[in-house]
């Protein structure tokens, strides 16, 4: 069979007629391709749905099984732990990180000084270390945000590998040794942060929301003497106006001789040249309404003598609050990783016991006013608890977030939700109830208001008076100062008031003057300050100096035997008496901070 076919030019062509099973072959070729592309087409609009659905869990969800296990395990498997750690940092930096978009349970709600946050739980310093993702870190729901350690200059910190996973125990050992940018990148970077046209403390938080905030924490350059307070104060200096927070980082392992400043007479000094900064910032007139808080952040590995030598400085100096703790050197017995024998400070669920030890010791030496922040170990709503129930106002996390990922935030704060529901009660609440009980309590004033008390703790004294001889009141040391004694005690007058905390004595050889704080007050040193320097603009001429630099001598007058109390800013008084006249407590009796003046 043939059939004619018409072409061009009106040429009709004789074609061969197809076979009906040649058709039919046609026909079903035509019907799979047909078939082919539908299926194609509905498999490209299912993986796109399932990209879509995907891309929306990592961004919108920051608690997405994705995050914690499929994305950070595999970034943990394929790089080292410090490549995995600049990876994540550059995710949360480039606007495209996930985040918390759910909005926090009310019992969450912590009073931290003079705001209100909106949870508890804060990222601690060592994640973010230059300060490069602060935003990011904030969208995925903290409340507070600690970058650094900074240092003045930048600097490499210690020879790599100097990280490391101890995944069986799920703990991190590192020994970085403050790697930095400096102080002039990171403030930069902060300083982008803010609108062009800003102006230094025009915003009541730097970390330009209304319930969280911003800390860096300060760190001290590796070829810094130790004993220097140097690169803390160049540190309050430049993060001053760009932070809600300023955290003196006292307390890394990873440092050469850093811990040595938890000692009492080195930390005494570094918090007085700290405040007397950070007060000069806040009267400046850059920056008038906002004076960023001064919190330190101390080791796990202290003995009681320790904590004790640091809850007087923080009172002496009126530091803010404390973070309790850093990361630790010991190596508990429960360990299985090999990586336990690396050197460095050891985070996670290990760490947790050697903190709250620490945490509790301290909040026994601190008035609940002081607010203490917990870290180590925290890893679940149930960690964060028991740190509130020790005593803590907000706590921070960092390992547990390295290995759960994004989403770690909001799942702590879900299930400390859940657990505060079941207890009835809120976050606030555990914390005031375990303030109120484990906190140090005023003294009881009552039992010391007699004048008998007062002479008989006055005579104590005089031991002290008496071997400072003529160095403090100029008496001739071959003479018999037996006949010294208390001749009476003098009011310290506030205001036309007086004041009971605040004794002073008159002695009898030499016209000396012992001034015995009996307060516990956090702000007793700024009073005992501008005591001894009114004292020395009424008269007094230093002549002298003991070894130690802590006594005066000299000629005082008093108006009517009576020492008028002007106070100014506390550190300024503080630091001006020390920088002046190099003035400072003689020692403690039972406690109470004594100084003597002749």
């Amino acid at each position: 069979m043939s059939a004619v076919r018409l072409i061009s030019n009106h040429t009709l062509k004789l074609q061969p007629q197809r076979s009906s099973s040649q058709l039919f072959r046609r026909h079903a070729s035509s019907s799979v391709a047909e078939g082919s592309f539908t299926a194609r087409r509905g498999l490209y609009a299912s993986l796109l749905l399932l990209s879509t659905g995907a891309l929306a869990a990592y961004y919108f969800d920051s608690r997405a099984a994705i995050h914690r296990y499929v994305l950070t395990p595999v970034i943990r498997h394929i790089l080292d732990a410090e490549n995995g750690h600049k990876l994540a940092v550059r995710v949360l930096a480039s606007g495209f990180a996930p985040r918390d978009t759910q909005s926090d349970d009310e019992r969450l709600k912590v009073q931290l000084w003079e705001d209100e946050l909106s949870n508890p739980i804060g990222l601690a310093a060592g994640f973010d270390k230059h300060g490069e993702a602060v935003d990011g870190l904030f969208n995925l729901g903290f409340s507070w945000v600690e970058i650094g350690s900074v240092t003045p200059k930048p600097q490499p910190g210690n020879a790599r590998p100097r990280m490391f996973h101890l995944m069986d125990d799920t703990a991190v050992i590192n020994r970085y040794g403050f790697p930095s940018d400096g102080h002039a990148t990171v403030l930069a970077r902060l300083r982008a942060r803010f609108p062009i046209f800003y102006q230094e403390g025009s915003e009541p938080h730097a970390s330009l929301r209304s319930n969280a905030l911003l800390a860096v924490n300060l760190g001290k350059n590796k070829t810094s003497p130790v004993e220097s307070a140097d690169d803390f104060v160049s540190g309050i200096r430049a993060f001053g106006s760009y932070a809600d927070v300023l955290v003196v980082n006292i307390s890394s392992p990873n440092t050469p001789g850093l811990r040595a400043l938890q000692s009492h007479a080195l930390l005494e000094d570094l918090l007085g040249r700290v405040t007397h900064a950070l007060d000069e910032i806040a009267t400046s007139e850059s920056n008038k309404s906002r004076r960023p808080k001064l919190v330190l952040k101390i080791a796990p590995d202290l003995d009681e003598a320790q904590v004790d030598d640091i809850a007087k400085a923080i009172l002496q100096k009126s530091v803010d609050g404390v973070i309790v703790s850093n990361t630790t050197v010991r190596r508990p017995s429960t360990l299985t990783d090999a990586n336990k024998a690396e050197a460095g400070g050891l985070s996670g669920p290990p760490l947790k016991p050697y903190s709250l030890a620490t945490l509790r010791m301290l909040r026994a030496r601190l008035p609940a006013a002081v607010p203490i922040i917990g870290c180590g170990g925290i890893s679940s709503g149930a960690d964060a608890l028991e740190y509130a129930k020790a005593g803590a106002t907000a706590v921070q996390i960092y390992t547990s977030f390295g290995y759960d990922g994004v989403g770690t935030c909001r799942r702590i704060k879900d299930e400390l939700a859940e657990a505060l529901s079941r207890e009835g009660a809120t976050w606030m609440e555990t914390v005031q109830r375990a303030s109120a009980e484990l906190s140090l309590k005023p003294e009881d004033r009552s039992a010391h208001t007699s004048i008998a008390q007062l002479t008989k703790e006055a005579e104590e004294l005089m031991r002290l008076v008496d071997e400072l001889g003529e160095r403090v009141g100029g008496a001739d040391p071959s003479k018999d100062n037996s006949a010294t004694e208390s001749t009476g005690v003098l009011p310290v007058v506030s205001n036309g008031t007086e004041r009971s905390d605040f004794v002073l004595f008159s002695m009898a050889n030499a016209r000396q003057w012992v001034i015995l704080d009996r307060s516990d007050n956090a702000a007793s040193p700024c009073i005992f300050a501008t005591l001894a320097y009114e004292a020395i603009d009424q008269g007094a001429q230093v002549a002298s100096s003991n070894s130690k630099g802590r006594t005066i001598s000299g000629t005082l007058m008093y108006r009517r035997g009576q020492l008028l109390e002007r106070i100014p800013r506390h550190a300024e008084a503080s630091e001006k008496l020390y920088l002046d006249y190099k003035i400072k407590p003689t020692g403690d009796k039972d406690k109470k901070l004594i100084w003597a003046i002749a």
